[in-house]
This record gives structure tokens, sequence and C-alpha cells, in this order.
């Protein structure tokens, strides 16, 4: 056989790195789609039915962060998936020590708890940062738009939470009490002038108060993202914990990319790591150190390192 009949090699590593996952199967492979924030048109979503029916498997699998992943692909047809795709602008994923595609709750367009608008910060990430290789491990990113947290932020490597600080007119307030009815941390109280009492220590920044009340007396005094940094799930899971308040919306891709930065260089020779691990390992003293540079008003005065979660079997090394 010559040489130019000699089929292509498969790179896997390759492969999987452009969102090309190897199945048991032989010559099978699963495509993950690039879907940030979950956000999905209808016509998109329509060509990949399309797709999936003509060169995939009887079903499709919605991954947990979000993608849409096309089962028993043959290698042989990834051409034209990509370019049958590509005419409804769907985009392959990635996997490998990359910037993953950020997920999302549905943020403050239509989801009456959303407080900041993380659609458009998923979007601003992916479009800037995504496939950024760091050189080390896999990096995650997700946008919560309240305290509920669905997307579990403080599980990934840089999690952003949506927040809002109140403020009280106490002249404009007819102390209905709706406010302290709907404070479920009890940070606020009816006083014995019958006017509102608010501890801040017990407050988790929900903004239930501003919404509920009639008369505008509560109001937002800062509004942006709550940051923890350091979570990952895996054989060894880690919560993130606390680095920045009230992060302003516009400053998102700046601050990963600030982060990322300090990665890099602080897991230099260290091999395949995660972002967590290495926090622990230099102390996040060092990590706010760096933050503060660029962030002086929003990187907190402390914090602890990414707690361990102890669910698995076998040592931690």
């Amino acid at each position: 056989m010559s040489k130019a009949q000699q089929p292509a090699k498969i790179d896997l590593s390759n492969l999987k790195s452009g969102g090309f996952i190897k199945e048991r199967g032989k010559d099978l492979f699963t495509v993950r789609l690039r879907v940030p924030g979950g956000r999905m048109s209808v016509p998109r979503l329509k060509k990949i039915a399309e797709v999936a029916e003509k060169y995939g498997g009887e079903f499709v699998h919605l991954s947990v962060r979000q993608s849409i992943e096309l089962i028993n692909i043959n290698f042989k047809d990834f051409d034209v998936v990509v370019e049958e795709l590509g005419e409804a602008t769907q985009k392959v994923a990635s996997c490998g020590a990359r910037v993953r595609v950020p997920v999302a709750c549905g943020g403050c367009e239509y989801n009456p708890n959303g407080l900041v608008d993380t659609q458009k910060s998923a979007l601003e990430v992916d479009e800037k940062l995504f496939g950024t290789a760091t050189g080390h491990h896999k990096f995650k990113v997700a946008f919560a738009g309240c305290p509920f947290d669905c997307p579990k932020s403080a599980t990934n490597d840089v999690g952003f939470q949506g927040a809002i600080y109140p403020q009280l007119d106490k002249d404009a307030c007819i102390s209905c009490g709706l406010c302290a009815k709907n404070c479920v941390p009890k940070a606020i109280t009816m006083g014995e002038d019958n006017k509102p009492v608010f501890d801040a220590e017990r407050c988790i920044w929900c903004g239930d108060c501003v919404k509920v009340c009639p008369t505008s007396a509560w109001s937002e005094k800062r509004r942006g993202y709550t940051v923890r940094i350091g979570g990952k799930w895996g054989r060894n899971p880690l919560v993130g914990t606390l680095f920045a308040t009230f992060l302003p919306e516009e400053r998102v891709v700046d601050f990963i990319s600030t982060v990322l930065e300090w990665y890099k260089e602080k897991a230099e020779a260290l091999g395949r790591i995660r972002l967590g691990d290495v926090i622990i390992k230099e102390g996040p003293q060092a990590l706010l150190d760096h933050l503060r540079q660029q962030f002086p008003d929003n990187t907190v005065t402390a914090t602890i390192p990414p707690q361990v979660i102890e669910t698995q079997v076998g040592i931690r090394s």
C-alpha cells in the first residue's frame, strides 16, 4: 500500500481536546457541542436533531455541564457533521487542559430570582476565553444569578454568584413588614418603632427585601458577583472559597484572566494539577495579594483554602 493510500492515523488526544471523545465501539465517537450558558435557539436545536438523526445513534445525551452530546458518530463523518452543524452556527466544544464552556443559570431576563445577567457573562467568557490553554489542567467557570446557586458555582475553578447589598430609607418605609416576613436568613426583624432592623452579618445578599418592598424603601447599595475560587468535583472534590465580593459584571473576563495568570505561573513544573490544589499548596493569601493589585475594591481581606470534601474512599495525597 502506497503512503497516499494508507488510512490516516487518529490522534485521540487531539480529537478529545477538540470535543471528539472516543467511545467503546469501533470507530465511534461522542461529539460534544458548545452550548455556553446552556442557551440554545430553537432553529439551532432543530439542526442538531437533524444531524444527530442523520449521522448518530438513536439518542443524544445532555451532559451535566449543559452541553448536548451526539452519540455514535463515526470518525469518517467528522467533517460533514461539523460542516452541517456550522450551517446553524453550532460549534463543537473542547476538552483537555483549557478553559471549558461556561455554564450558567437563566439569569435575570425571565427568572424572578435572578440578580445579574449570567447569560451575558457566560457568552462573553465563552467568546473571549473559551479554549485558552492552561498548560496544567481543565479550567471550569460557572455563573449563578442568585444565592440559590443552582449551577453549584463553588464546585468550579472560578464560580460567580449574583448578589445585592440592600440599604433602607426609613422615611419611605410604611412598616408593612413584608421585608422581615420574606427574609429567610432572618437578617431583617421589626423593631420597637415598627421599622425594619437590619443585621448585616446575617444577610446573604439575596435581594429579596428589595424585590418585595412596595414603596422602594429598600434599594440596592451594591450589585455584582460574589466570587469563589478553587472548587472542583471528581475523584478528590474541593469546594471553592470566597475571594471577591460585588465584582462588577463588566469585569468578569478581566478577573478570570488574572486568576489564570496566577494559576499558570504557580503551577509551573507541577504537572497536571487543578487550581484548587495550587491554592492549597501556595496558601490563599498569595492569590488574594495577586487579585488585590487589579481588584482592590472587591478582593476580600482574608479567606480560607478550598475545602476538602472527604466523600471518596482512599487517602488523599
